[in-house]
């Protein structure tokens, strides 16, 4: 099939492009690179060894993304543009609530005009709320604890009604907790402008010298160390979910969780992260941050049911993959 990947330069993209192109899929990439580096796409390339078509547009410009519609006839879509940051979302509502609404409905909005029926959404664990983990896919969503989640919960809704709309449309809204680790060759992982939003990145750079610790928001959670427990996976075990689930799917709205099944504490991460690496993460414990919960972690079960689908690599392989990746970053 010839996907259109939206974001497939960033983080979780980018892994995915892989995982698809292995599949014989062939891909288009289009990315604003707002949060994410050119360079990317020749290491994929690399990766890959085929020339990838790569297109410099922002989801939100509707007549961009129709001309490149009319010259490609994509088999479907896969949907990462967006912000995604938890605690900036707080700060700037209205920048997300613009951004991840926008480009969904112009990215929608071609797919329909276009007669594109395969739609993937990049959702978030998010969107649960403050819900009792292990988190269902049938649980009610709650209101979600940041603007980041309910942009995440409302596209979930617009992608719903478009399919009630026309029953043609075969779509996934695949909800995924903390994507860590990257591609085992170190060539792409996650790569933050400026300060780094999610904890792996932050760790790394304190491993690596660039900071001189790492902030733990919190240790006065009812958890097993009083610091947030989330379910981290693999970003490659990330990436072949997206796959399957792209694979796999037939008419209807279809919501997988993906994740691993079970939680892990910051404190627990960053001493995995030392006992694999050989090396000494200092950190310091800060207030709790805004939007932030407890405890997130999935049951994923109806994921491995319904698209034989299970994240397989562990905890220790996603700090040896980030701290392979970081140390041979060169480029970005």
């Amino acid at each position: 099939m010839k996907i259109l990947v939206t974001g497939g330069l960033g983080f979780i993209g980018s892994h995915t492009v892989v995982s698809l192109i292995e599949e014989g899929h062939s891909v288009v990439i289009v990315d604003n690179l707002s949060n994410s580096k050119k360079e990317v796409l020749y290491v994929l390339q690399e990766l890959t060894n085929k020339e990838i078509p790569f297109y410099q547009i922002d989801v939100t410009d509707n007549p961009m993304l129709e001309t490149l519609f009319s010259r490609y006839q994509f088999d479907g879509v896969i949907h990462f543009a967006g912000y995604k940051a938890v605690g900036q979302s707080v700060e700037q509502p209205l920048m997300y609530y613009y951004n991840n609404l926008l480009s969904t409905i112009s990215l929608v909005n071609c797919c329909k005009n276009f007669g594109v029926k395969k739609i993937v959404f990049s959702s978030s664990a998010t969107v649960y709320g403050n819900n009792k983990s292990p988190l269902v896919e049938t649980m009610n969503l709650l209101p979600t604890t940041n603007p980041y989640g309910e942009t995440k919960a409302m596209c979930e809704r617009i992608l719903k009604d478009l399919h009630a709309s026309n029953n043609c449309f075969e779509i996934a809204l695949l909800r995924y907790f903390n994507p860590i680790g990257a591609h085992t060759s170190g060539l792409i992982g996650e790569v933050s402008i400026g300060t780094p939003n999610n904890i792996m990145p932050y760790i790394t750079q304190v491993g690596k010298g660039n900071k001189e610790f790492l902030n733990v928001f919190g240790n006065d959670y009812p958890t097993i160390d009083g610091t947030g427990v989330r379910d981290y996976i693999h970003v490659m075990d990330l990436a072949e979910g997206h796959v399957a689930a792209l694979e796999g799917l037939t008419p209807g709205t279809h919501i997988y969780n993906l994740g691993t099944g079970s939680g892990t504490s910051v404190l627990q991460l960053i001493q995995t992260f030392e006992t694999v690496n050989n090396i000494k993460i200092p950190y310091k414990i800060t207030s709790r941050r805004s939007g932030d919960i407890a405890t997130c972690y999935a049951d994923a079960t109806k994921a491995r049911v319904e698209l034989n689908w299970i994240a397989k690599r562990t905890l220790e392989e996603m700090c040896a993959d980030a701290w392979r990746f970081e140390k041979s970053l060169q480029f970005y």
